[in-house]
C-alpha cells in the first residue's frame, strides 16, 4: 500500500480496497430501479461506472447502456471514467468518440464499444436521446437537468425487455422531481420500489473518504494537513452560502416554498456548464450588440453589482455580470463607466449611495440611456414578477455559477398583516441579493427598445426639463415602463 502521508483519522477497514463502503454498496445494488441521494464530489458517479463497463464487456451482455448527463462536458468525462476501469481491467473497448445518434432532431452521444458487441452511450440530459432505446439507463445528476420528470418518463420505458435504472443526483430544490421520488420512496410506501441510497459528506468522511482523497493529493495540497472536521468545515467555506452547503454536500433540498424563485426554474434557464456567454468590452465597443445594464450599488458590506444583458429577438442573454466590493466610487467608475458607454439603457438604482451614482451617470450619459429607479416595496414588485416571468417563458438566460444561483435564491416573497408584498433576503458573505436586482434592473432596461449608441453622452436641454424641478434633477422620461426617470 502507498505510505499515506496525510491527517486522516477515519481510516477504511480495508485500505487497499478500491472502493469505500457506500461506493461498494452502490455497486453491489442490482435491484432494477435505484437512487442515490448524494454529496457533491464523493466519487460516486466514478464507481458508477465501474459496473457498466462489467455488464457491457460480458460475453453474454444483452444490453446496450445509456448514460444522461447533465451537459456534453459531463457525458464525456463519464465516458473518460469507462475507458479508465476498462483499460484497468484488462477490457477490450474502442473509443468511437462523438456519434449522431438523431439525425433530425440533432442527438450524439460519446460511444465507447465493447468485443461483446455492447455499446455505452453517454449524452447530454436531452429527453428525447432516451426514446426508443432498450437496455440499461444511468441518470446522473438527474436533478440538475431542464426536465428531471419527462427524463424520467421517456427513460422508464426503456427498461420493458430488462436491465437496470440507476438514478444519481445531487438535490436541486423540495419541487424537484428528484425530491418527489425520495419522499414517495422514504415516507410514502415506495411504490415504485425503489432501493434508495443516500450519502453525504459526514457519511463518506465517516468511512474513509478523507483517506482517500489524500493518498491521491499532491503532497503539498493543504487537504493534507487536514483531519474529518477540518475539511468539513473547510468545504462549507467555500460554499456560496448555508443553503448551497445542505444541499450540495449534506442531501437537504432548498426549501422552494419560501424562495422565490424555484432551483428548476433557476436550471431551466441556466447555459450548459462550460459554454461560452461572456463578451469582452472590445465585443461592446463593437456596437453591433443591443445590449442593456442593470447596476446594483453596494453600502458597506454589500456587491455593486453590474449585470448586462444582450436582446436577440424576445430573448435575454447574460452576456457580462460584475461585481465590486470595498472599492471607492472613483475605483469603481473606471471599470464601469466604459461598459455603460456600450449601453443602449441602463437602469441604476437610486436609493441612498445609488443617488450620486445616478446622478454622475446621467450628467455624462444623458437621461435617456440612463433610468434612475429608487427601490421601494411597489417598486421592488413591479421589477422582480417580470424576472420570474422570463424564466417561465424561457426568455432569459443565466450563467451556470453557484453565487449567481445562490443569489437568485436568496430572494423570499413576504405578504405583510396588511396584505403588502414584500421581497426580503438575508444579508451574508454573498451580499444581499444585489445580483437578483441588478438582473431585475437590467431586464427593465431593456424592456423598451433603446436607442443605437452613437455617442458618449447627451448634455440636459432646457427643452426636456421638467419646469417643476429648476436643476433638472430626476427629468421625467415618460418612455419607462414606470413612466419616470426616478423615484
Amino acid at each position: 500500500m502507498q505510505k499515506h502521508i496525510g491527517n486522516a483519522k477515519c481510516i477504511p477497514v480495508n485500505p487497499d480496497a478500491i472502493f469505500l463502503p457506500y461506493q461498494e454498496r452502490w455497486i453491489k445494488d442490482d435491484s432494477r430501479l435505484k437512487l442515490m441521494e448524494k454529496s457533491r464530489q464523493i466519487g460516486l458517479s466514478w464507481s458508477t461506472a465501474y459496473p457498466l463497463v462489467e455488464r457491457c464487456a460480458a460475453a453474454t451482455a444483452r444490453y446496450d447502456q445509456w448514460v444522461s448527463s447533465r451537459d456534453e462536458i459531463q457525458a464525456k468525462l463519464f465516458l473518460m471514467d469507462c475507458k479508465m476501469w476498462a483499460n484497468a481491467f484488462g477490457q477490450a473497448a474502442e473509443d468511437l468518440g462523438e456519434i449522431v445518434i438523431d439525425e433530425k432532431k440533432k442527438i450524439s452521444a460519446q460511444v465507447l464499444k465493447f468485443a461483446s458487441g455492447r455499446h455505452i452511450y453517454s449524452m447530454s440530459s436531452n429527453p428525447d436521446a432516451q426514446a426508443g432505446k432498450r437496455g440499461g439507463r444511468v441518470l446522473d445528476e438527474f436533478a440538475l437537468g431542464r426536465d428531471p420528470r419527462q427524463m424520467w418518463s421517456i427513460a422508464y420505458p426503456g427498461l420493458t425487455w430488462g436491465g437496470q435504472m440507476e438514478v444519481v443526483s445531487t438535490h436541486r430544490g423540495s419541487k424537484n422531481f428528484f425530491n418527489e421520488l425520495i419522499t414517495e420512496a422514504r415516507e410514502k410506501g415506495n411504490p415504485k420500489h425503489i432501493s434508495l441510497h443516500r450519502v453525504t459528506l459526514e457519511d463518506a468522511l465517516n468511512q474513509g473518504f478523507l483517506f482517500k482523497l489524500q493518498m491521491v493529493l499532491p503532497a503539498e495540497a493543504e487537504q493534507q494537513a487536514m483531519d474529518e472536521q477540518e475539511y468539513f468545515d473547510f468545504i462549507k467555506s467555500g460554499c456560496a452560502d448555508e443553503e448551497s452547503f445542505l444541499q450540495e454536500y449534506m442531501c437537504i433540498p432548498g426549501n422552494d416554498d419560501a424562495a422565490f424563485l424555484e432551483y428548476d426554474l433557476i436550471a431551466s434557464c441556466e447555459y450548459a456548464s462550460g459554454e461560452r456567454w461572456e463578451i469582452t468590452l472590445e465585443d461592446a465597443m463593437r456596437g453591433d450588440r443591443e445590449l442593456y445594464a442593470g447596476l446594483d450599488i453596494g453600502r458597506t458590506n454589500d456587491l455593486t453589482v453590474l449585470w448586462i444583458v444582450e436582446r436577440l429577438g424576445d430573448v435575454l442573454y447574460t452576456r457580462k455580470i460584475i461585481t465590486m466590493k470595498k472599492m471607492s466610487k472613483p475605483e469603481q467608475e473606471k471599470v464601469l463607466w466604459p461598459w455603460l458607454a456600450c449601453m443602449r439603457r441602463t437602469c441604476i438604482d437610486y436609493t441612498g449611495l445609488g443617488i450620486g451614482w445616478g446622478d454622475d451617470a446621467q450628467a455624462k450619459f444623458g437621461q435617456y440611456r440612463v433610468e434612475l429607479v429608487t427601490f421601494t416595496g411597489p417598486v421592488k414588485e413591479a421589477m422582480a414578477y417580470p424576472v420570474r416571468g422570463r424564466m417561465e417563458d424561457k426568455k432569459l438566460r443565466l450563467p451556470y455559477e453557484p453565487e449567481v444561483r445562490a443569489d437568485l435564491r436568496s430572494v423570499t416573497k413576504v405578504v405583510t398583516l396588511a396584505g403588502n408584498i414584500r421581497f426580503t433576503a438575508e444579508r451574508d458573505a454573498n451580499g444581499h441579493a444585489d445580483r437578483f436586482w441588478a438582473l431585475a434592473l437590467a431586464g427593465e432596461a431593456a424592456s423598451s427598445p433603446g436607442m443605437q449608441i452613437e455617442y458618449q453622452g447627451i448634455s440636459r436641454s432646457p427643452d426636456h426639463a421638467n419646469p417643476l424641478r429648476p436643476d433638472h434633477r430626476g427629468d421625467i422620461r415618460q418612455s419607462g415602463r414606470f413612466g419616470g426617470g426616478a423615484w
